[in-house]
């Protein structure tokens, strides 16, 4: 990353710089509990696990829709919220929690999902946080029916906020991660970098782009490598890094299958030099993970990383498919240029490009979506566009094609679970045929 200054960090951009410069890759869990206890027992296991790690307070969902009276009824009836409702707690007592813990040590960052996010902005900066994520377009689109110029006018003024009361605050863009699966890789890059710059325009200088892995690992890769590009060309003043998501869509059944989709997302992590990888325990297909399915799973990802070659990270044409890297690149390219032509202001380019459709997310319900686009998987697994609406790409049609069906569209949300789990049934059966036909078996 080629930068004219260096930015102030905080102590969670800090970790991600120590980690780069050490050629280590940090994980991260996406761990919330609504008790203090809890949340405090979390923390001190993250940071007690054997893997380099960053900690997480993920909120919850009372918490993500403003409505802080009920959380904080929840704490007094002794409900179980589904994360840390930090606005009810408030900040002195998330501050006193997480040096109860032994955690003041650990960077942390709050997540939480909110299109509206000032409440939730103001509560991390009084318990003495620096880093949270989300943006304008991710955490409005895919989660709420807030009308997209709210959410621009929100994540804007909570940008603004952070800026200027936490010295080298960090944030996070979601917008590798819409819908979470079935977005083609260009348009989560486009989307991460565009809410990049948008973070940048209103004052913060240490970001991260994120990229949810999707259902193939070369397109990943190109799509990482793209990512990277455009970040270096567009944010090259800012201290940025990438964060990439362990796959988050139907998770493998079998606890093989899903250790190695597991592994999967830490061998593409280390093999494109991406800094952070956020996990996925192999718990969630039944169950809400524990404090030990996430520190399993951080040291699994941790140490299949270490495992991992680390290259240098080359230009999207330089080595295996050409064309595939390529389309990827200059498709995201087209998009980022393509908004950032309407105006020079994010806030009212963001609005334009998607009331106009050059935005377009598939399968996305938002009023304030197009809702012309469509994707499919190909007969590599790999994500298509089956129509584009009015983005300015290509026009792609897939010869013989026929309108998606719902069978179709349940088809390619299971794709990954039915892969993973089917190669991990095999490999059992294999195994057991030659425990029995091995010598001396009766």
């Amino acid at each position: 990353m080629t930068a004219h200054h260096t930015p102030r960090l905080g102590r969670f951009a800090a970790a991600v710089a120590e980690a780069r410069a050490a050629g280590e890759l940090l994980v991260q869990p996406r761990m919330g509990f609504s008790t203090l206890t809890e949340m405090a027992a979390g923390l001190n296991a993250v940071g007690r696990a054997q893997a380099r790690t960053v900690g997480t307070i993920t909120l919850d969902s009372y918490t993500r829709v403003g409505d802080h009276d009920s959380a904080r009824r929840a704490l007094v009836e002794g409900a179980e919220l589904n994360g840390f409702p930090i606005v009810a707690h408030g900040g002195a007592a998330t501050r006193a929690m997480i040096v109860g813990a032994g955690a003041e040590g650990l960077p942390i960052q709050v997540r939480h999902g909110t299109p509206l996010p000032l409440g939730v902005v103001e509560a991390l900066i009084d318990a003495g946080l620096d880093a949270t994520e989300g943006g304008p377009v991710s955490y409005c689109l895919p989660y709420s029916r807030t009308p997209l110029n709210e959410a621009v006018r929100a994540w804007a003024h909570s940008c603004e906020v952070l800026a200027e009361n936490v010295p080298g605050a960090h944030l996070e863009s979601f917008g590798g991660c819409m819908l979470g699966q079935l977005c083609p890789p260009s348009l989560l890059v486009a989307l991460s970098v565009l809410e990049g710059l948008f973070f940048r325009q209103h004052g913060l200088h240490s970001i991260s782009l994120s990229y949810a892995q999707q259902t193939d690992f070369t397109q990943d890769v190109y799509a990482i490598r793209a990512l990277r590009r455009l970040a270096a060309e567009h944010l090259g003043d800012t201290d940025w890094h990438v964060v990439l998501y362990t796959y988050m869509g139907v998770f493998p059944r079998t606890p093989h299958g899903a250790l190695e989709l597991l592994r999967r997302s830490a061998r593409l992590a280390a093999h494109t030099g991406t800094e952070r990888l956020i996990v996925k325990t192999p718990a969630e297909a039944h169950r809400i993970p524990t404090i030990g399915d996430n520190v399993q799973a951080l040291e699994e990802a941790w140490a299949t990383a270490r495992t991992t070659p680390r290259p240098a990270v080359p230009a999207d044409d330089e080595d295996g498919d050409p064309e595939l890297g390529l389309a990827v690149h200059q498709e995201a390219r087209v998009l980022v240029e393509a908004v950032l032509n309407l105006h020079p202001n994010l806030d009212r380019a963001l609005r334009e490009a998607f009331r106009l459709g050059i935005l377009d997310v598939p399968y996305c319900l938002h009023a304030d979506n197009a809702q012309r686009a469509r994707s499919y998987l190909d007969a590599e697994g790999r994500l298509r566009w089956l129509t584009v609406g009015r983005m300015p790409l290509p026009v792609v049609q897939r010869a013989g094609a026929a309108p998606l069906r719902a069978d179709d569209l349940l088809g390619m949300l299971s794709h990954l679970q039915r892969t993973f789990d089917r190669q991990a049934l095999t490999g059992h059966h294999r195994q057991a045929a030659r425990r029995l036909t091995a010598p001396g078996t009766t």
